[in-house]
């Protein structure tokens, strides 16, 4: 039997392991499951430095139990400073070895703006492109430099979660997307598989009119898949499975608000459909966040462990 972190290297790099893996790039639902919520870098803002590590001990302990008990191969570190991060993974890896792969935010390209900003952004591409490319080198610059630096202290990966796409299409044009965050987000990718790590990358929305560039910028899987916005796994698996790896799309609006049938035959269209050939990492189209019915994630769960083996 394969450990958690094998199990998704083989998905990542497009294998079939002994069972599809499963994540979630963020669980907001651990209260509900557990009883107390995961630590946050403001929760020891005026913490003496031995109360900020008994409670960076005590985190890594109930990220454990918590990613444990959903039966999880991989580990997503949140809402942590960069210091707070690695030691993190340092504890992590004293309490379990190197049987679940660790992963952490890493992206550093623009996102949809929020609000009155999206349109000063355009306008700002039109007026001053230079400027933009030095605010996109900036940042990129900084993710790799971070990146590099958790990769150190034995992250295996990244999700890259700068979302570019409404349920309606990306927030730039394609031809302003290659020019303005396409080459960004290869380089940062190239860097982190450069150091030996993982790259996912994740966006909602419709995907398809960017598809090709984001495949293109060589991660080693997409997630998301937004059904919401009619993107269809079969299509994207028929289409790049051969190229790329595919993380989702269980129906998240479904999970909240849809019938048990209707998000019992979306989790089952994922595995049917996603699974054959390798390659494949089951997950939410988004994330379990807060509201959603923790009776929704576990049935999800039971859905995949009931077709999970291959």
């Amino acid at each position: 039997m394969m450990t958690p972190k094998e199990r998704m290297i083989a998905a990542l790099n497009r294998k079939i392991p002994d069972r599809v893996p499963t994540f979630e790039l963020e669980f907001q639902l651990a209260d509900e499951l557990m009883g107390r919520d995961f630590l946050h870098e403001e929760d020891m803002k005026n913490d003496s430095p031995k109360e900020r590590e008994r409670k960076l001990a005590e985190n890594a302990e109930y990220l454990l139990q918590v990613y444990e008990r959903l039966e999880h191969d991989a580990i997503c570190i949140q809402y942590l400073s960069e210091a707070s991060t690695i030691e993190t993974i340092r504890r992590l890896r004293q309490l379990s070895g190197d049987r679940y792969m660790l992963l952490a935010h890493g992206d550093g390209t623009f996102a949809i703006p929020d609000g009155a900003e999206l349109e000063e952004f355009v306008y700002k591409i039109a007026d001053e492109p230079e400027e933009v490319h030095r605010e996109a080198r900036a940042m990129c610059d900084q993710a790799i430099a971070h990146d590099r630096k958790l990769l150190d202290a034995g992250l295996d990966g990244f999700i890259l979660c700068s979302d570019y796409c409404f349920n309606q299409g990306p927030f730039l044009s394609p031809k302003m997307f290659a020019e303005f965050i396409a080459p960004y987000l290869a380089e940062i990718i190239a860097a982190i598989r450069k150091e030996g790590g993982y790259a996912i990358k994740h966006t909602d929305g419709n995907i398809m009119p960017i598809i090709d560039q984001l495949v293109d910028a060589n991660p080693h899987a997409l997630h998301s898949l937004d059904p919401m916005a009619g993107v269809d796994i079969a299509e994207v698996k028929r289409l790049y499975g051969d190229r790329i790896a595919l993380c989702g799309n269980v129906h998240c609006a479904a999970m909240q608000t849809g019938t048990v049938e209707e998000v019992t035959a979306s989790a089952e269209y994922c595995l049917t459909h996603a699974k054959p050939g390798g390659g494949y990492i089951y997950c939410t189209s988004n994330i379990p966040f807060k509201g959603l019915p923790l009776e929704r994630y576990l049935l999800v769960l039971d859905i995949w462990k009931r077709m999970r083996d291959y």
